[in-house]
């Protein structure tokens, strides 16, 4: 049993220098910052995707370790909640952070965009039309009561995927910063079944962003970063 102990104990000193060589690190803030060791979002779930195969492709959905652990944590506790709901995430950021346009933020891997869930004519769910047409997902525009054409925001599915977010970051001992989501269609969420509380347990922005956030909700999540000038590009 002593000698299994040890063995046991070598195999974790010997490992967590490997994990902690792989942890992400997040420099500087959201709107003026990097990141080291960046993971990309998961390519498919049981109940989400992501806005566009060729964004993945590209690189523009990586975030900090913390955060997709957080994301993946939130997507599987809905899913247990709701299963018959249906998620897609925008765009996160880049390998190495940095500025990613047209975005103002997402520059330290804690900012993820998360298109808005919707519902059909039949008020069944489905995924919101994401192609080079409509800037894949973002150029499209929703009334001030999530209404269209066709479609309309599923606010109880976001109110679920908001609780469940910041259930899965209390549980990690990470805090969500901000959410940005345009205010006739907050006013429209926090009459959601699961909605009242939201606006008391999450910080939601208040002043009017620089560009409509209708088609997605944004979430900046807090994490001790280090000092921008601490950062050191990669070698190629």
């Amino acid at each position: 049993m002593r000698l299994r102990h040890h063995i046991l104990k070598a195999a974790v000193l010997f490992a967590l220098p490997l994990a902690l060589a792989n942890a992400s690190t997040c420099y500087g803030t959201p709107a003026n910052g990097r990141l080291q060791d960046g993971v990309q979002l998961p390519a498919q779930g049981k109940n989400f995707v992501p806005y566009s195969s060729v964004g993945v492709a590209l690189g523009r959905t990586y975030v900090h370790q913390s955060v997709r652990d957080i994301v993946v944590d939130a997507y599987d506790a809905v899913y247990q909640a709701a299963p018959d709901k249906r998620f897609m995430y925008g765009e996160t950021g880049l390998a190495n952070g940095g500025q990613i346009k047209p975005h103002h933020t997402h520059q330290a891997g804690l900012s993820v965009d998360f298109m808005v869930p919707v519902l059909d004519s039949r008020n069944q769910p489905t995924l919101l039309p994401s192609n080079a047409l409509n800037k894949f997902g973002y150029g499209l525009e929703f009334d001030a009561n999530g209404v269209l054409g066709d479609l309309h925001i599923d606010f109880d599915a976001i109110a679920e995927h908001l609780h469940q977010l910041a259930g899965a970051a209390e549980k990690r001992h990470v805090k969500i910063e901000r959410v940005i989501f345009q205010k006739e269609l907050a006013e429209r969420l926090f009459q959601a079944s699961r909605g009242r509380d939201l606006r008391t347990i999450l910080p939601f922005m208040k002043t009017t962003p620089w560009i409509r956030h209708d088609e997605h909700y944004h979430v900046d999540f807090s994490l001790p970063c280090r000092p921008l000038s601490a950062y050191r590009r990669p070698v190629p």
